[in-house]
């Protein structure tokens, strides 16, 4: 087996990495994903709905990988861990770690008041920038891009944010 190591560089990837397991289903499944390939239908039946949520949201952070493989009802897409190891290798201000730990520590239901506020600010096209954000909210741009890393519907492409592929 390839050993592969996240290198976390950006104190908003720390909310990424909490958040991967910040449940029991969560940290279950990111378990099985990373001693064997899991087909979408064996994680729904194992974990239900919150399984298949955990699923897209570690696809979104880009921590698993795919294949097809051939089951009993021909090819279907699995589903393994990405990486073997996470390196934590950052350095940021006091301000910065507290914005941060806010984010990863926020209830869900705070999560979806700021999800909503942000698809609310969204332009026809379905993004809307980070600056433009932060100042309608009146909250630092670290606290905006670690909401974002939290959420499971929202990604960050460059300076703006836009609903994550997938995203229901």
């Amino acid at each position: 087996m390839v050993s592969r190591i996240k290198v976390v560089n950006d104190p908003g990837e720390l909310v990424s990495i909490f958040h991967a397991a910040d449940s029991d289903i969560k940290r279950k499944l990111l378990l099985d994903l990373s001693t064997g390939w899991i087909t979408l239908p064996t994680i729904e039946q194992k974990y239900g709905k919150e399984g298949r949520r955990a699923l897209l949201y570690l696809d979104k952070i880009k921590m698993i990988e795919t294949q097809w493989i051939t089951g009993s009802n021909g090819p279907e897409k699995a589903y393994h861990t990405y990486y073997t190891n996470v390196q934590i290798n950052l350095m940021g201000t006091l301000s910065e770690l507290a914005d941060i730990i806010y984010a990863a520590t926020l209830s869900d239901d705070q999560l979806q008041e700021y999800e909503d506020k942000i698809k609310a600010l969204m332009k026809d096209d379905g993004s809307v920038f980070l600056g433009d954000v932060s100042d309608a909210l009146n909250i630092s741009q670290t606290l905006i891009r670690g909401i974002v890393k939290r959420s499971s519907i929202l990604e960050i492409k460059g300076y703006k944010i836009e609903l994550a592929s997938g995203a229901e």
